[in-house]
């Protein structure tokens, strides 16, 4: 922890009064009794930005939060503000606690705390500046200033002078991305922004409604956007990103993504980020020795930097986002986050012979087509032979037999490519690239104990998860990782024996393991009795099952919902019981379900004949990314499914 000194890090802004201006949202909450659901409401959420010829900003961030019981003042024992030091410098400028008796308590800001922000696998240094308002009671308001220089969220620290890094990489363009849905009940919303009046700038107001003006002010042109009356949004399970579905304004002084894209790839072409080194050049002619296949050497590639450098984050100077390390830093360190990796692929393909580039994406949620950079990652591009451009991704694909994750499918990205490029998507990638087949011979012995040998073949994100405990655990752990995952069936679950051949060798094909169990007491006996399900329709592999997790007990949904993957799931089983017992007291049982549509299928058929019991599923699910008009079809296949596999079987004795 250390003392923030505001006067060394002064950014100029000139300090206002905190005229109580919120008095008639005070007054409008009070007559409002929805405005009192909840911990807090907040009175005045606003935020004003003066932004320069070079793109930078200099902000004012206002909130008046009144708080309404105990749980909002132990909600905001602490302010807490999140900032970039390689992009931006923030300070609070101002905060009081006004009471309901009248009286106002001034806190020194002088107190603020400035610590590094909590991070994993990133470590550039991002921090926090924190304040106390000191003991909070039920009806007490906060109000308080925080003054921000420097630009939106973007990786990259630009020059080297205290000035030039609040410069946005883009020089002299402004772009903004303001959500503007609410946690809380909120009486004004308020964003306002300044610019050159010969900049233009474009925006969008969407999914919802806004009062917005656009006024001249002398030589400056100042846009306000404000929403009265704001109420927590209304989420769903598994719901899209809230970007993708909630109240949102876009502003971009860039004109296209084309004009972006050409940036990008001007940028990291002129800082020779892919330039080639000859300890490079030397691995990839060792990789590619004897491979002429064009695939076959983009996926040699793809996969040895997936596999062979580290992802891990520090801070090293330029090239902290849009500009990539270069060739001789990352293929050195072999560590790095995504755009490391993607930069060392570029250098490698190209060392190949290849045409490649970075290309950015958002992992989570859409881009729209105002150019403000909503992206979270980077990732590359190469040009096929058949002059197609093919996105590879070796940050989400150690390991992995794909070269694009499809856990990323449906996915916004734009090349840094020399002629230019609009947003693109990624496709969807068909359920039987990612396949779990589950194939079990078993036998129910007299006192419950249910012994048997499950083949396991997958594909794809399938495969990949199948495969984890022989490429990410060591040799000694991986008998228990099996048996820790027959133990998702019944804690009393034994491994017997395993065969895996090829399971370090992913490229070579689908994984198929093959696992012999007993689990003791797996059926409930009594009188002539038994209880049970089949095997395959239990917890094994219910990581792969995402599906499972999905809530199916709405019937309908307002918003568009996501899976981790497309998938197709096929479980198969003979199931031999004691001699003499049958299923449901009868000799010959089948049951069948078909359902059908271009969104999700189900079907499965359940036989019986004397002992024997064979069950056979199949479910096949489209999507990573489902529309709201979707949800009929995905939950009446899912929905079948888990209604399957949450039946037990009865049998008795003849």
């Amino acid at each position: 922890m250390r003392l923030l000194s505001l006067l060394c890090c002064s950014i100029g802004l000139p300090l206002s009064v905190m005229a109580q201006d919120w008095r008639a949202q005070q007054v409008e909450a009070a007559a409002n009794g929805a405005f009192a659901n909840g911990q807090q409401t907040v009175l005045l959420d606003s935020t004003s930005v003066e932004v320069s010829e070079l793109g930078s900003g200099k902000f004012v961030i206002r909130r008046v939060i009144q708080i309404n019981n105990e749980d909002g003042a132990l909600a905001n024992r602490v302010i807490k503000y999140d900032y970039d030091p390689l992009t931006a410098f923030a300070e609070f400028a101002e905060m009081k606690v006004y009471h309901p008796d009248g009286s106002a308590t001034a806190l020194d800001v002088d107190k603020v705390c400035d610590y590094a922000a909590p991070a994993r696998s990133i470590y550039w240094g991002a921090r926090q500046i924190m304040m106390e308002p000191g003991l909070l009671q039920p009806g007490d308001i906060i109000d308080y200033t925080i003054h921000k220089k420097g630009f939106t969220y973007a990786l990259l620290a630009s020059g080297e002078s205290d000035e030039e890094r609040f410069v946005p990489p883009m020089r002299g363009e402004f772009y903004d991305i303001v959500p503007f849905w609410v946690s809380s009940p909120t009486v004004r919303k308020v964003y306002r922004v300044s610019v050159p009046r010969d900049k233009e700038v474009q925006y969008e107001f969407f999914q919802g409604d806004c009062s917005s003006s656009v006024k001249f002010d002398g030589d400056r042109r100042v846009y306000t956007f404000a929403v009265n009356g704001a109420m927590p949004f209304s989420k769903e399970p598994n719901m899209v990103d809230l970007y993708d579905v909630a109240p949102k304004l876009m502003m971009s002084s860039t004109s296209d993504w084309k004009e972006k894209s050409l940036w990008f790839y001007n940028v990291n072409e002129d800082y020779g980020s892919f330039d080639p080194t000859p300890e490079a050049q030397k691995k990839v002619d060792e990789l590619l020795r004897g491979k002429t296949d064009e695939m076959e050497r983009i996926a040699i590639l793809t996969h040895w930097v997936a596999d062979n450098m580290r992802y891990s984050g520090i801070p090293m100077g330029k090239g902290e986002g849009y500009t990539l390390h270069n060739t001789h830093t990352n293929f050195t360190d072999r560590a790095g986050v995504c755009k490391d990796k993607a930069a060392l692929l570029i250098s490698m393909l190209r060392m190949a012979g290849f045409e490649a580039y970075p290309a950015m994406t958002m992992a989570g949620s859409r881009i729209e087509q105002i150019p403000a950079d909503h992206f979270n990652h980077c990732v590359a591009v190469v040009k096929l032979s058949n002059g197609q451009y093919m996105p590879l991704d070796p940050t989400w694909v150690p390991f992995n037999r794909e070269l694009w994750s499809s856990a990323e499918q449906q996915q916004n990205y734009l090349p840094g490519v020399p002629e230019g490029s609009d947003l693109l998507l990624t496709p969807v990638s068909a359920p039987e690239n990612h396949f779990l087949i589950l194939t079990a011979n078993t036998h129910v012995l007299s006192d419950g104990t249910l012994e048997g040998e499950v083949t396991v073949n997958a594909e794809g994100q399938s495969d990949a998860a199948v495969r984890r405990p022989f490429l990410q655990s060591f040799a000694d752990r991986v008998s228990r990782a099996l048996e820790a995952e027959l133990q998702r069936v019944s804690p009393q679950a034994k491994l017997v024996s395993y065969s895996c051949p090829d399971a370090k060798n992913y490229q070579k094909g689908p994984v198929v393991l093959k696992m012999k169990f007993r689990i003791p007491d797996y059926a409930i006996t009594g009188d002539g009795v038994m209880i049970c399900r089949p095997f395959v329709l239990s917890n094994l592999y219910s990581g792969i099952k995402s599906f499972m997790r999905v809530d199916t007990d709405k019937e309908s949904r307002d918003y568009g919902f996501k899976d981790s993957c497309s998938r197709l799931v096929e479980l198969k089983e003979t199931m031999t019981l004691p001699k003499g017992y049958q299923k449901d007291g009868v000799s010959t049982t089948d049951s069948s379900t078909d359902i059908n549509s271009d969104i999700a299928s189900f079907s499965s058929k359940i036989s019986s004949s004397g002992n024997t019991v064979t069950v056979d599923t199949k479910l096949s699910l489209g999507k990573r990314v489902y529309e709201a008009g979707d949800w009929t079809d995905f939950r009446n296949a899912v929905k079948a499914y888990k209604d399957l596999a949450d039946s037990e079987f009865v049998f008795v004795k003849k």
